[in-house]
């Protein structure tokens, strides 16, 4: 099997509410969110046809929309969902996730969680 091509969204800022406190959970925060795909991009680069490729600017749109209009306790189970959202494509036959929580713990710059996902786990 050949090794799959990548595309990513790297750094998608997203406003939502998300901790385990009632501060936290109070005011949106911002959250910084990473997804790499992992497809057959073969098809895509010989047609120049977005047909034959997953759509990115769909995939971002989900996560916004989940994203901000949802609330979570934890960064992981929003990792989980955003990895949800992008395997609803089948050609999307792996996704890794990572999202950063910026400003959650005193002299980090962020927490951070990374997951990966396959159509085989979905």
């Amino acid at each position: 099997m050949t090794e799959l091509d990548k595309l990513r969204i790297r750094d998608l800022r997203v406003r939502c509410r998300v901790g385990v406190t009632a501060g936290e959970r109070r005011l949106p925060q911002d959250v910084v969110i990473t997804v790499t795909m992992y497809v057959d991009l073969q098809k895509a680069c010989r047609s120049d046809a977005l047909r034959d490729t997953v759509d990115y600017k769909a995939v971002k749109k989900a996560v916004l929309a989940e994203c901000e209009k949802k609330s979570f306790r934890l960064i992981e189970r929003m990792a989980q969902r955003v990895a949800e959202l992008a395997l609803v494509d089948p050609r999307v036959q792996r996704v890794t996730v990572v999202i950063q929580k910026l400003g959650a713990l005193r002299f980090a710059r962020c927490s951070e969680v990374e997951i990966s996902r396959s159509q085989e786990s979905a």
